[in-house]
């Protein structure tokens, strides 16, 4: 691999084709290099900023989950390949700019893991998980943010932020003794629901409900965000039954009753 401070594009070009990658190091190197010509050579690299780029960041993120779901290892192994090649083009660009190295961001992100676990590199003693997260959330503080919620992602899905904030309010002890407030909670906001007499008061009362049952997650060790994907990935497979039964009917849908299509919704529950 290139060692020279300064190469040329059409030296780091030899080194991405011709490359003689034996370490992780090595094959880093070459990633590195890649994006380094695209954004010299390519039209469309040369175009991308931060900003343009961070939808696509987002896609990839989602794109990486769904192999996991489907556990196809061959895809994971590309989806994987597509967004550190996203957090690579991050950083280059950034470079280019004179803001940050990649040198810059594994040195903060070493400092912060290692100050943030003062039970593995410290004395500090955290005997349970809840401990760990306590003192993660208190070093934060001390870092110098003004409120516990700082640093929450805006662009997170709701359902997911909403535990982010749950969780972090409930590691400094700001959390319900047991499930079963939670769940006498969830009763009352499903009636508050029920006597809301408006639309903007329905729409509050089931952003409550939503936040309380979003809520009652962490109680079962359920992440919100995972439940719903593999709710929504059930009704779509059970659904995907129904349509292949309806089309081998052949019949159109608005000809079916409602209690024949529940009929075939209950045969496609029982197969999936």
């Amino acid at each position: 691999m290139i060692r020279k401070e300064n190469p040329s594009i059409a030296e780091l070009k030899d080194a991405v084709v011709n490359h003689q990658a034996v370490t992780p190091a090595d094959h880093f190197d070459r990633v590195v290099n890649l994006v380094r010509v695209l954004r010299s050579e390519c039209p469309w690299d040369r175009k991308q900023t931060p900003e343009s780029l961070a939808h696509l960041l987002l896609e990839e993120s989602y794109e990486l989950v769904h192999a996991i779901d489907d556990g196809d290892d061959v895809e994971l192994k590309k989806e994987i390949g597509d967004l550190f090649l996203h957090l690579c083009f991050q950083v280059s660009l950034a470079d280019e700019e004179g803001k940050f190295s990649f040198t810059d961001v594994f040195e903060a992100l070493c400092h912060k893991l290692i100050t943030r676990h003062p039970h593995v590199f410290a004395d500090t003693l955290a005997e349970t998980e809840q401990d760990v997260l306590g003192n993660w959330e208190s070093i934060k503080m001390k870092e110098g943010r003004k409120s516990l919620l700082d640093g929450v992602p805006k662009a997170m899905s709701e359902l997911l932020r909403a535990y982010r904030v749950q969780k972090k309010v409930a590691g400094v002890g700001f959390d319900w003794p047991s499930d079963e407030g939670v769940l006498d909670k969830l009763a009352e906001e499903i009636a508050e629901l029920r006597n809301a007499d408006s639309d903007a008061g329905r729409e509050d009362e089931f952003g409550d409900l939503l936040f309380t049952i979003v809520n009652y997650s962490r109680f079962i060790n359920a992440n919100p965000e995972d439940a719903l994907r593999k709710a929504t990935n059930k009704f779509m497979g059970r659904f995907r039954k129904v349509e292949e039964l309806v089309q081998a009917s052949g019949r159109d849908w608005k000809e079916f009753t409602p209690e024949e299509l529940d009929a075939f919704w209950n045969r496609a529950k029982k197969e999936l």
